[in-house]
């Protein structure tokens, strides 16, 4: 994979190599607590060799993705990106991406680990359209920032942060182009810059000269699980429906015809959800994912990510999971295994 050099660089920094969702990434560098701290309170870079890059070019782009995935595309903004499911036509979930709007073309960028079955999917449905696909993932890489501190680091490193969320902006940095975005979610606050994969090393360089400080997966994946934020492939697979998953920022309900719609809108309008996306406190050890929650005896779900994670305030022990509709109010009070455990809202906080 050509980001490789960039994880080379790191290497000889003393970084530890390993694999995050089945692609090479560093896992920390070193003090995977203290790199968590930093992008809760500070600014964390982290290198994103994981995320894979499709483009959408053809005058029918447009209109044939919008019929393809969950969120509306067609009224998307220049400049502007979503997120979106990729759905079979039981309304099973195949994937998830974010779709950005660069005029000519769009830009959809999802886990390396998934952008085979995604573009599997997308040439099934091109039939009679002028739709072509172009997997990028090779030449343009991708570094991230996040904390409350990532703007005034993109300022020190000349970068403008007059950004909305999911907006894309182009600029130059000692004469080489790239693409400064800000993440969809408005929390954590969080950043990607996209540029030529030969130019990582250099940019990575630049933004930790201007304060950014080296995080790894580790710290990443805690904090997403702190930030209650479900992957593909671990908390959403084809098992689950679009609503259970709690994203409902990836539906769009009024755009017109996609892939799967049927069945999204009949639990829309017969308010069919059994099973919903929770989080839970465990009040002891982490559970093993696939763990059952239970209460009086009775399954209502399962674990899907567990994790005890160092804070500041000491140790915690967390979990998400598929819980029953009529348990997942935050504060009642359940079993994770033999462990007490009681359902949270979502992000945790402190």
């Amino acid at each position: 994979m050509a980001h490789l050099s960039l994880l080379d660089e790191l290497a000889k920094q003393g970084a530890e190599r390993g694999e995050y969702t089945g692609a090479p990434a560093v896992v920390s560098f070193g003090d995977p607590r203290r790199e968590l701290d930093v992008l809760r309170t500070g600014c964390g870079i982290y290198e994103l060799g994981w995320q894979g890059k499709l483009v959408v070019s053809g005058e029918d782009r447009s209109r044939w993705l919008n019929g393809m995935v969950t969120n509306n595309i067609r009224d998307l903004a220049l400049n502007r990106g979503n997120y979106s499911f990729l759905l079979n036509p039981q309304g099973r979930i195949l994937g998830d991406l974010n779709a950005y709007h660069r005029g000519e073309i769009f830009v959809l960028t999802s886990d390396l680990a998934q952008l085979p079955k995604l573009r599997e999917s997308f040439d099934h449905y091109i039939i009679m359209d002028d739709v072509e696909l172009t997997d990028i993932s090779d030449k343009l890489g991708s570094i991230g920032l996040a904390g409350p501190a990532a703007s005034a680091v993109l300022q020190r490193f000349g970068a403008p942060v007059d950004l909305q969320p999911g907006e894309v902006r182009d600029y130059a940095f000692e004469g080489i182009g790239y693409s400064l975005l800000r993440g969809i979610l408005e929390t954590p606050d969080s950043y990607e810059i996209w540029v030529s994969l030969e130019h990582l090393p250099r940019f990575w360089q630049a933004l930790v000269s201007a304060g950014a400080v080296p995080a790894g997966t580790q710290a990443l994946e805690w904090l997403r699980i702190l930030n209650g934020v479900p992957r593909y492939g671990q908390d959403i697979t084809e098992r689950y429906l679009p609503q259970e998953t709690g994203q409902m920022r990836a539906l769009h309900f009024v755009k017109g015809c996609y892939i799967g719609q049927e069945i999204v809108e009949r639990i829309r309008a017969r308010a069919l959800l059994h099973r919903s996306f929770a989080g839970l406190q465990v009040h002891g050890a982490a559970p093993a994912v696939g763990a059952t929650i239970s209460a009086d005896g009775k399954k209502l779900g399962e674990i899907t990510t567990a994790a005890t994670i160092p804070l500041a305030e000491g140790e915690r022990s967390v979990a998400l999971g598929y819980i029953r509709k009529e348990s997942s109010e935050p504060g009642t009070q359940v079993q994770v295994g033999d462990t007490p455990a009681t359902v949270s809202a979502l992000p945790f906080t402190s």
